[in-house]
């Protein structure tokens, strides 16, 4: 457990100083990418998450979405301009003010993946390059439930991860985890994995996986 909590509370530090020390792209972007690039990173991944999240909004009758690990909101904020209602939340402080500062139209809070509670259920769950930056396998694992516990019936959890053969650490703070672990976790809550869409941008590996309430 010690080394658990050492492990969680060096993430943390590393997240707020890379918060604090980067813009608002790089810090929750491609650390290995100059602006320019992190602005074709960041459109190209928010233009499949909105095919994968979908049209079916409207004044009336909005999706209630919710986004987990948002740091500086650039998808919270687009998800709103689209008419979507958004909560957000992030583990980093820093992150979190500057994405209130930048309003938009989320609602924010500070709260760990595995903290998070809501009086409703979501329509859409999103979780972009989050999870696989978790690195104690069972905090990744309750906050992977948390969020599938807000999901409604019929509503999707939207999740980011490369689809390799195995566990694969790359780096200090990157565990990348295969769909299976992800399937394992899921589906005895009843989420049924309904689609992968890789990135297709330059080198990286990283997809989305949607995964379907069906009960």
């Amino acid at each position: 457990m010690a080394d658990a909590t050492a492990t969680h509370d060096g993430t943390r530090t590393y997240w707020e100083t890379r918060h604090a020390e980067h813009d608002e792209l790089t810090s929750g972007g491609h650390i290995g990418l100059d602006r320019p690039g992190n602005e074709l990173f960041y459109a190209q991944r928010l233009g499949t998450l909105l095919s994968l999240v979908g049209d079916l909004s409207s004044p009336a009758a909005p999706l209630f979405v919710l986004d987990a690990g948002c740091g500086k909101g650039y998808f919270a904020r687009a998800l709103a301009r689209c008419g979507h209602r958004v909560d957000a939340f992030d583990a980093s402080r820093t992150a979190v003010d500057h994405a209130r500062a930048e309003g938009g139209g989320p609602r924010y809070a500070v709260a760990a993946l595995d903290e998070w509670r809501a009086p409703w259920p979501y329509d859409i769950v999103v979780c972009v390059d989050v999870l696989f930056h978790v690195l104690d396998d069972e905090e990744w694992a309750a906050g992977l439930r948390n969020l599938a516990s807000l999901v409604r019936v019929a509503g999707r959890l939207i999740v980011t991860d490369e689809d390799t053969a195995h566990r694969t650490p790359r780096g200090a703070y990157i565990v990348h985890r295969p769909l299976t672990a992800y399937r394992a976790e899921l589906e005895p809550l009843g989420l049924r994995h309904t689609l992968s869409e890789p990135y297709g941008f330059r080198e990286n590996r990283v997809g989305f996986h949607v995964f379907t309430r069906t009960r």
